[in-house]
């Protein structure tokens, strides 16, 4: 069986799911019922100073549903931890010393001075926990005080801080990233540079989830008026897939571990983060919706697939697909296939043809007794169809072998790797870099 225990930073964990800082993590009742169920670490809600935060007493979360009404999305404007700080640090110390083999990571916020993080990390440090994370990613409410994203919106402050905490503490120092950014190369790289140890990401998106057409009130609706939040569970996982596999292919942060967040809800998004270059993954939301013991289902599932690909440990796998992740000028022009429709599985409903014919390139024929068929003189590969049909397999795209003609272009298919770096209709023949 594989071995899921992880080394991160030097921090040992069981198993690579960590649970994220959030309400999941807010005090010694939740975490000792997480470790119970079999998570590998917490990373305990974000800490600030006394006098501690006054959240909101009304709705903190919003919701996407899809068809089924299956949670795609929430949405909180929660704040940090509303909990004595020294209330929190008693916990933390109880809880790390009956559990010594789990991950103990604290997340922190505290105003953009020297002084105040001085303050607080030897307190955190006396608790006995293995590392903290510098919260620089939560976008509402304690970001207009100057914290949150506000710091992660500036790599110059990432820096800055990072330098302040390496310098302060033995502690290994995590730095938890803000999507809420164009380009998340250069926090990492600051990060980097003040000398962290790691950086963990995404944290929450800036959003507003809906809005009330009876109270003309964003939800959630506190007394008739809302306010934008962090927007976090399945839908952001394609976010933080592409922010992760950013800064592991970087040349400037390549190499600097990841702790990978962002939509975990079952093995398979885990296996995705940790061939991205993630070393754990922390999960919020889908234990918010199912509850601690979704970790079992995680656990069992990677450990059954990396039994079958013959990976013994969770090293083999982190970082696998870095290779694979490349810029558009790279790709292969000379790769063609076409879509094929196994006609003993369709089940007639015609959603191929629709979308093909009304919005893209009207490459698949319908006979009058709703016989589907791709034309392969239009079909130029682009892949909708096989998203948009409702059987699994139905519809699949083949690669043309090199020799064969190509009816759309007229093309023989040619066998060498080409890319548009030497396409001739580049006028540059060259990467637009």
């Amino acid at each position: 069986m594989a071995d899921l225990s992880t080394n991160f930073l030097g921090i040992k964990s069981p198993n690579p799911f960590w649970l994220a800082s959030a309400p999941p993590t807010d005090k010694e009742y939740n975490v000792v019922r997480a470790f119970e169920a079999g998570w590998g670490g917490v990373v305990w809600k974000t800490l600030g100073e006394d006098p501690h935060v006054v959240n909101v007493n009304g709705p903190r979360y919003g919701a996407i549903y899809g068809a089924d009404r299956r949670l795609l999305g929430l949405n909180n404007i929660e704040l940090i931890t509303d909990r004595p700080l020294e209330t929190n640090l008693q916990e933390i110390k109880a809880v790390k010393r009956a559990w010594p083999d789990r991950a103990m990571i604290v997340s922190l916020m505290v105003p953009c001075e020297e002084a105040s993080w001085k303050r607080i990390l030897p307190l955190v440090e006396d608790t006995g926990a293995d590392g903290i994370e510098l919260n620089f990613g939560c976008p509402h409410g304690m970001s207009e005080r100057g914290m949150g994203s506000a710091v992660g919106q500036v790599p110059e402050y990432i820096e800055m801080v990072a330098r302040w905490c390496k310098a302060n503490t033995r502690m290994p120092v995590i730095v938890k990233l803000t999507p809420n950014i164009t380009d998340i190369r250069y926090p990492a790289r600051a990060a980097k540079a003040g000398g962290a140890d790691a950086v963990s990401l995404i944290n929450t998106i800036s959003s507003i989830t809906s809005v009330n057409l009876d109270t003309m009130s964003p939800e959630p609706s506190i007394d008739g008026k809302g306010s934008h939040g962090g927007y976090c569970g399945p839908a952001v996982k394609p976010i933080a897939l592409n922010m992760v596999a950013e800064i592991a292919r970087d040349p400037e942060t390549a190499g600097l571990p990841i702790s990978g967040i962002g939509g975990v809800t079952t093995w398979r998004d885990a296996a995705e983060f940790l061939a991205l270059g993630a070393g754990t993954v922390q999960v919020c939301t889908a234990a918010m919706t199912y509850g601690f013991k979704i970790v079992e289902e995680m656990k069992s599932g990677l450990s059954q697939w990396m039994d079958e690909q013959g990976y013994t440990s969770i090293d083999e796998v982190v970082g696998r697909a870095v290779p694979n992740v490349t810029d558009w000028q790279y790709l292969n022009l000379n790769y063609v296939a076409k879509a094929k429709i196994n006609q003993d599985a369709c089940i007639k409903c015609g959603r191929c043809y629709a979308a093909c014919e009304d919005t893209s390139h009207q490459a698949i024929s319908m006979s009058e007794d709703r016989v589907f068929e791709v034309i392969d003189a239009e079909c130029v590969a682009c892949n909708l169809c096989v998203n948009v049909c409702p059987v699994e397999d139905c519809i699949t795209m083949v690669e043309l072998e090199p020799g064969v003609t190509d009816t759309r272009t007229g093309k023989v298919v040619e066998k060498e790797y080409a890319n548009w770096t030497t396409h001739p209709n580049n006028p540059g023949a060259c990467a637009a870099e």
